[in-house]
């Protein structure tokens, strides 16, 4: 019998969470009708490649999948941190926010604490876990 790659599981777990942030993304602002800051959009620009990157990855069946999308998951995160700051009011906005999109607006909020930018930061941060993880198990590998 065949044994599954470890490397498998971390993988096809980061791209369900970057296909769930761009159909949740896409969700939000073509059903919801919640027009994205453009913070909001900066984020997207890092996540949607995602998904494409891993899916052509595995097609190929590269090994340098990881190496690729880590700074997509690094410069996404960092964006969906400021992000964070500046809606919980930490810091005062650096990037000029539209009128019409202020990157402050509240326009979800589950459990009184869960918001879109929230929701981002968990998505880029679980996506840089699974990331990390599987670069280690390549490493391990290697080193066998």
């Amino acid at each position: 019998m065949k044994e599954i790659n470890k490397k498998i599981i971390p993988i096809m777990g980061q791209f369900v969470i970057s296909l769930t942030g761009i159909f949740g993304s896409l969700f939000f602002s073509e059903v919801m009708k919640f027009p994205p800051c453009e913070l909001c959009w900066y984020q997207r620009i890092f996540m949607y490649p995602i998904a494409l990157i891993i899916l052509t990855g595995l097609f190929l069946d590269s090994k340098d999948t990881n190496k690729f999308i880590f700074p997509f998951i690094s410069i996404g995160l960092i964006f969906s941190i400021y992000h964070n700051l500046v809606y919980y009011k930490f810091i005062q906005v650096i990037v000029p926010c539209s009128e019409s999109a202020p990157c402050t607006a509240e326009q979800l909020n589950y459990l009184g604490f869960v918001t879109i930018p929230l929701l981002s930061l968990f998505g880029f941060s679980a996506l840089l876990v699974l990331n990390l993880l599987t670069i280690k198990l390549d490493s391990k590998k290697g080193s066998i």
